[in-house]
C-alpha cells in the first residue's frame, strides 16, 4: 500500500512517508491512553513532528481514526499473508485467530473511540484482501485434516468477527480469549457436526 498525497494522488516523499507512519503509531497510543479526550496537539508531540504535519496528513481527528483503522486492516492482511506462506502445517488460521482476538481485545479504547464517535470508513478493498489471505488459511487448515472441508470462508470470517466484537466488548481476559478459540476450533474440525 503505497501512500499518496491529499492533494494530487502523488506517492508521497520518503519523508513524508516516515511522519505518516509515525503519526498513526502515536495516534494509536494516545488514542488506546486518552479515548476521545485525546489531542491531535498530543499526538503531533508523540510523533515527534509539529501540528501542521499532522493536518497535512489528517485533515480532522476523524481522518486520523480512520487511517489507524485502516492501518490495523492492513497488518491483519499482511499477518494472514506471513502465516498463510511460513505455516504449511494448517494451524495458521487458529494463530491467526486467537492474534486478531486478543488485537480486539487490547485495542479497545481506539475501536470504542471510532465507535462512538461514528467514523465511517470505505473498506471494501481492504475487507476483499482479507477475505482472501483468510481463505488461504481456511483452505491450508482443510487441506491438514483440522478443519472440516464444508466449512466456508463466510463461516468462519462471521466467526472472527463474532469472536473479535465480544471479545472487545465482553472485556475478554486471555484466559476467557484461550477457552472459547478452542470450543471454535474444536466445533470446526472434521466430524464434529453431522
Amino acid at each position: 500500500m503505497t501512500s499518496r498525497s491529499a492533494d494530487a494522488g502523488r506517492p508521497l516523499r520518503a519523508d513524508a512517508q516516515r511522519n505518516r507512519a509515525r503519526i498513526l503509531a502515536a495516534a494509536e497510543e494516545v488514542f488506546a491512553e486518552y479515548g476521545a479526550a485525546a489531542s491531535t496537539e498530543e499526538v503531533a508531540a508523540r510523533a515527534g513532528v509539529a501540528i501542521g504535519t499532522v493536518f497535512r496528513h489528517f485533515s480532522t481527528k476523524d481522518d486520523l481514526l480512520a487511517a489507524i483503522m485502516k492501518n490495523l486492516l492492513a497488518q491483519l492482511v499482511e499477518e494472514a499473508a506471513i502465516l498463510s506462506r511460513d505455516n504449511p502445517t494448517g494451524t495458521g488460521l487458529g494463530t491467526f485467530f486467537g492474534r486478531t482476538v486478543e488485537q480486539a481485545a487490547t485495542k479497545k479504547p481506539v475501536a470504542d473511540l471510532l465507535a462512538r464517535t461514528g467514523v465511517e470508513i470505505q473498506l471494501p478493498a481492504v475487507l476483499d484482501v482479507l477475505g482472501e489471505a483468510v481463505h488461504g488459511l481456511l483452505r491450508q487448515a482443510q487441506d491438514a485434516g483440522l478443519v472440516d472441508r464444508r466449512v466456508r470462508l463466510p463461516e468462519v470470517m462471521a466467526l472472527l468477527a463474532g469472536l473479535c466484537q465480544g471479545a472487545l466488548h465482553g472485556n475478554w481476559d486471555a484466559g476467557l480469549r484461550e477457552r472459547t478459540l478452542e470450543i471454535v476450533f474444536a466445533g470446526l474440525r472434521p466430524g464434529a457436526v453431522d
